[in-house]
């Protein structure tokens, strides 16, 4: 008779499965984001693709501003109490109705302001696609942090892979029609986040269809909710600062043409976060209601294995992603070559700093990493205003690259200070080579069986 697998066993591997499938999805999601990219700069040019930028950038970052630590405290409340799942899927959904008429109307009023540098048309595009694209975003995150609670990584993966896959085969029709305009690429930008949205409301329908009711009769399971959401809030409002700064100093500071040069190789730059964030969204689920020491366990082997293997991969990386850069978007796009391999260390530093940050999270302790996400924003808007004046994007990535680090070193010390853990048992375990010729070992058992 077959023995069973240990309960623990079966949930490490489920884990790693989900990181896996979260890695194949983002890697997917790049390929396409990629191929939307070339499109578009091949069209519009630098120039264009910078005001195209400038339009898709607003109602992101809004919307993450808006979210005041939602998303997190569903997950992390759907993780410790699933009976509750429709009463906080409720709450998230009544929350956002007041904060995306407030976002619309300061948006409508106020976009005049922020792209103050670009043509009146831009100006009037942005301003629609702000005020009817931000619902549907906050939506969209309700849905995406309950089904990371409920561990529905197939039905959250394949979300995030809707929206710029109907993105792309709305731009390539108008691209083959000869129809592709500004205007005409917003609207199918729209479209294809109000199919996610469609997507998800199906796929969770047994766990919103009687919210309402069960909101208005378990109030006190949403003051655990926004308690925990004003906690993290703080921390989640710095991080959207320092991840989206460098487009705002761009977009205040320097040309259309500046910001569409920005936006190429930054998301070029973003193909080094593809396992990283997939580490990132499925450790802090999986961490969560877990014992102190196996959430430093979990996350410090993470951010180990991570980090080793990125920097392994990044040297020959950015030689690839320069040639790239110049083969599939033009000669002018390399005129940001250097900015490119900056922001492509950053990136691999960041996306540790974000595992590490996962520990405290997991731990109910959101406010701890407040520090380190201060000390990253400050030095690096500092460094934003005195650099960027004079070095253009060069600037821009050291500033970035600088936070990073900043980010890194407070957390390390945070663990240190607080949990006392050493920063050498976070930074190196030789039990890490034999934890990997382990799983190795098993992948090939599995595979000779079958």
């Amino acid at each position: 008779m077959m023995e069973l697998a240990p309960k623990g066993n079966i949930q490490q591997r489920n884990m790693y499965i989900a990181i896996l499938m979260t890695s194949f999805t983002n890697i997917l999601i790049l390929g396409i984001t990629t191929v939307t990219s070339i499109i578009t700069s091949r069209m519009f040019g630098a120039e264009g693709k910078g005001e195209l930028a400038a339009i898709l950038f607003w109602p992101g970052f809004l919307t993450n501003l808006a979210t005041l630590g939602l998303p997190t405290a569903l997950i992390y409340h759907i993780k410790k109490n699933n009976k509750q799942i429709p009463v906080f899927t409720g709450i998230g959904f009544l929350l956002q109705i007041p904060v995306s008429i407030v976002v619309g109307v300061i948006s409508w009023f106020g976009v005049s302001s922020w792209l103050s540098n670009y043509a009146e048309s831009v100006i009037s595009i942005s301003r629609v696609y702000i005020a009817s694209l931000t619902p549907v975003l906050l939506i969209m995150g309700v849905f995406a942090a309950t089904a990371q609670g409920m561990e529905k990584f197939q039905i959250y993966n394949l979300a995030r892979l809707l929206a710029p896959f109907i993105n792309l085969i709305g731009l390539v029709s108008l691209w083959i029609t000869g129809t592709l305009s500004l205007e005409r690429t917003i609207i199918v930008s729209f479209v294809s986040f109000v199919c996610v949205v469609v997507f998800y409301a199906y796929s969770l329908r047994e766990h919103i269809s009687r919210q309402v009711f069960s909101v208005f009769n378990q109030m006190k399971s949403g003051l655990y909710l926004l308690s925990y959401a004003a906690r993290v809030s703080g921390v989640e409002l710095l991080n959207t600062l320092y991840n989206q700064s460098d487009k705002i100093i761009i977009l205040a500071l320097l040309t259309p043409r500046e910001f569409g040069l920005y936006s190429v190789v930054y998301a070029l730059s973003r193909m080094f976060n593809v396992f990283q964030t997939a580490i990132t969204n499925v450790i802090f689920p999986r961490a969560t209601g877990l014992e102190q020491d196996k959430v430093f366990s979990l996350v410090g082997r993470s951010f180990r294995t991570n980090m080793v293997f990125m920097m392994i991969i990044i040297v020959p990386s950015m030689v690839v992603g320069r040639f790239l850069l110049g083969l599939l978007y033009g000669q002018e796009f390399l005129e940001a070559s250097g900015a490119f391999y900056l922001l492509s260390i950053e990136c691999v530093v960041g996306g540790g700093a974000g595992i590490l940050a996962s520990s405290f999270n997991a731990l109910g302790r959101p406010g701890v990493i407040l520090v380190g996400q201060s000390a990253g924003v400050a030095v690096s808007i500092s460094l934003f205003l005195l650099l960027t004046p004079h070095f253009g994007l060069y600037g821009i990535g050291l500033s970035l690259l600088t936070g990073s680090i900043m980010r890194v070193m407070v957390s390390l010390i945070s663990l240190k200070k607080i949990y006392k853990i050493p920063i050498r048992q976070m930074l190196y375990n030789k039990g890490d080579i034999q934890f990997v010729m382990q799983r190795l070992n098993e992948k090939l058992i599995l595979k000779r069986s079958r």
